[in-house]
């Protein structure tokens, strides 16, 4: 066979892998792990089964790599919270980057959730290693910055996991929202709520949670 050929051959297999993981994505986010098959992932893929059982093992092996690309993904807007930047920017950026997340890849958020919903079964250990050090990481920036009078005494993991929880939402109930809305856009209406409501949790002041006295 050629160079030519090879190269040609690869970017074939390149690109059916692609459509592989596409469908798959689709199916999965639809369905979720238990509902979903090869059947459907072919289908919506325009190849045959036996020809994605060629490109992965198993509708887990499609699974697996669909949550492998994803995790890097997910992590990636919490990572880039700056312990050297302006907190309240710092903060804020971070809501903006997550809220952008729901609005670009919800078949992403809805995957994510389908597998936490399943008790993660798949995800669990990064769950509790990657996941865990990085947040533990960036609360203790937060934490830390609270402590120093620059934002206001907040909890700092519940900060985060709220911040998950409203910005997701727009992903993860995407067709309840438009539907309340009428089919509106609800982005840069929920991206002005959210900085304003974080903008104001966060300002420094008497210590959250707790009574004036």
């Amino acid at each position: 066979m050629t160079g030519s050929a090879v190269e040609g051959t690869t970017r074939i297999q390149a690109r059916n892998r692609q459509a592989i993981l596409e469908a798959g994505l689709d199916v999965f986010s639809q369905h979720g792990f238990r509902g979903a098959t090869l059947d459907q992932i072919a289908g919506e893929a325009g190849l045959s089964k036996p020809n994605v059982l060629y490109y992965f093992a198993s509708k887990e092996a499609i699974y697996a790599a669909l949550l492998e690309r994803l995790l890097d993904t997910w992590l990636a807007p919490l990572a880039a919270l700056d312990p050297d930047g302006e907190p309240e920017d710092e903060i804020l950026g971070y809501v903006r980057r997550k809220l952008v997340m729901s609005r670009d890849y919800p078949r992403e958020s809805r995957l994510f959730a389908n597998e936490i919903l399943q008790g993660a079964p798949r995800i669990g250990e990064i769950l509790g290693t990657d996941l865990r050090v990085m947040v533990d990481d960036k609360a203790a920036v937060i934490r830390g910055w609270a402590a120093d009078g620059k934002i206001a005494d907040v909890e700092p993991h519940h900060l985060i996991f709220s911040i998950w929880a409203l910005t997701q939402h727009y992903a993860d109930y995407d067709v309840q929202v438009r539907a309340v809305l009428g089919g509106a856009d609800p982005f840069p209406q929920a991206e002005a709520f959210l900085v304003h409501l974080y903008r104001r949790t966060i300002a420094p002041g008497p210590p959250s949670g707790r009574e004036r006295t």
